[in-house]
């Protein structure tokens, strides 16, 4: 494992119970505005009957999507998080499984669409995990995945990828340690995607009502 991608696991062990309490106290604004609504949506228009959560967190959008009657299936790296996740819902299914132990070895069983929300911020295991992602998939299934748009994020930076700095600006002061992250160009991510084995079918751009700037990425994609 990179030394990166280490600290990015770190930093969620440090911040799982703030960010358990920033997601479901809403503390989050573009969240609440935006993305999730933007997120379950683009879902919503798939029509999939299971879902597996790539990066579920505490289990926010499992939840969300059984209450519509799709099976789910949460799966994160950051065991409090994972705790977090079946204490509110007991009758799910979680599994705790890093990246690297994913792609290595998915797992033998598949779904209609797997959802990335926000929980993609790696370099070479990223590129690893994607292409993994197929044999999970049903056919005609789908890979869904909301980031940071990189016109937004990427600030007075240089637009190339590579490695940042993480911030918690603009989040509560109970949390620390901010993960760095990898900035991904947008001809970036479309590469990436293709070269996993992925053709993209959709890209949205969610508009913050406030900012009148994108609040995310929304890339839909298929296999094959």
């Amino acid at each position: 494992m990179a030394n990166e991608d280490a600290r990015i696991l770190a930093s969620w062990q440090t911040n799982a119970d703030p960010w358990i309490s920033a997601v479901r106290e809403a503390q989050i604004e573009s969240r609440r505005l935006v993305t999730d609504r933007a997120l379950l949506a683009a879902i919503d228009a798939q029509r999939p009957r299971t879902v597996l959560d790539l990066g579920c967190g505490e289990g926010w959008l499992c939840r969300a999507l059984l209450a519509w009657g799709i099976r789910t299936w949460g799966v994160d790296a950051t065991a409090s998080l994972v705790d977090a996740a079946r204490a509110a819902d007991p009758a799910g299914d979680y599994d705790c499984l890093d990246y690297a132990a994913f792609s290595l070895r998915p797992p033998a069983r598949k779904v209609d669409l797997v959802a990335c929300n926000f929980s993609l911020f790696g370099a070479e295991e990223l590129n690893h995990l994607l292409a993994s992602l197929p044999q999970v998939l049903n056919p005609g299934g789908h890979l869904l995945i909301q980031t940071l748009h990189p016109h937004v994020a990427c600030g007075d930076g240089p637009y190339a990828d590579g490695w940042r700095e993480g911030s918690w600006a603009g989040f509560d002061a109970a949390f620390s340690d901010p993960a760095p992250w990898y900035f991904r160009t947008l001809e970036s991510w479309v590469t990436l995607l293709g070269d996993s084995g992925f053709r993209l079918q959709g890209i949205g751009e969610p508009l913050h009502p406030i900012t009148g700037r994108p609040a995310s990425l929304l890339l839909v994609a298929g296999v094959g």
